[in-house]
């Protein structure tokens, strides 16, 4: 089940410095270098297979370097970021999955990156607080369409109970 995320008054952006790059995706400035660091030292990741038919959009963009594919080292995994709940979006590798898909390829190296472990990764408060309100919309519209829980006549008898006590122990509101 997805969690809500909280907006954190003390978010701090990680704004990019000279040379360091940066994946933008509207609103969502991701400061990719800083995030490649914490791949590598937090010892939390593992490059993993993933399936390009699995990625829709990765590595499709017509803006992309002709020169840049085609030396795009295939042995660098991909990072794939929890965008909304269960989807995974590309935001570092389009040049090597341009590559690996002209290569006929089936599957390329992948860090998956879940939320809200890439949120501090974030290169601004006001990118911070639309991604916390887009993830929570998110979260609401999986909330909202899942089924509710039926009562079964089992059931009634305790929730008829713990009614009862609650209506004992308040005080009347007159």
């Amino acid at each position: 089940m997805p969690m809500r995320l909280a907006l954190d008054p003390h978010f701090r952006p990680c704004e990019a410095q000279a040379g360091e790059e940066i994946y933008l995706n509207g609103i969502f400035e991701f400061n990719i270098s800083r995030l490649l660091t914490y791949i590598g030292t937090s010892g939390k990741f593992h490059a993993d297979p993933v399936l390009l038919a699995e990625m829709h959009y990765g590595g499709t963009s017509p803006g992309l370097n002709e020169l840049t594919i085609a030396a795009a080292d295939l042995s660098r995994p991909v990072i794939l970021a929890e965008i909304s709940p269960g989807r995974y979006n590309l935001i570092d590798g389009n040049h090597r999955v341009a590559r690996a898909r002209r290569e006929g390829l089936p599957s390329i190296l992948a860090y998956r990156v879940d939320c809200p472990e890439h949120v501090a990764f974030l290169t601004s408060v006001l990118a911070y607080g639309k991604y916390v309100e887009y993830w929570n919309s998110k979260v609401d519209d999986i909330l909202e369409t899942r089924p509710r829980r039926r009562q079964t006549p089992s059931m009634q008898p305790a929730i008829e109970s713990v009614a009862s006590d609650r209506q004992t122990r308040e005080p009347s509101s007159r």
